[in-house]
């Protein structure tokens, strides 16, 4: 492995775990669990659901789009 392909991979690392943490905060409205409602609660696993669920299918895109 040279530097670059090192460099890129600890970039794509935090790039992934910032979007993670960012579509988190989106789902949870900037709220932590334990100040949220339980029906807040259930509607933010909701939002993380619909989220990996859309994540998931860009992947399954990115991938037939090769073809």
């Amino acid at each position: 492995m040279n530097i670059n392909q090192i460099i890129n991979m600890i970039m794509r690392l935090v790039m992934r775990k910032a979007v993670n943490k960012g579509i988190n905060m989106a789902a949870n409205r900037g709220k932590s669990p334990k100040e949220m409602t339980p029906a807040e609660r259930e509607q933010a696993q909701k939002a993380k659901d619909t989220a990996g669920k859309a994540k998931k299918m860009a992947r399954l895109a990115r991938r037939m789009g090769r073809f």
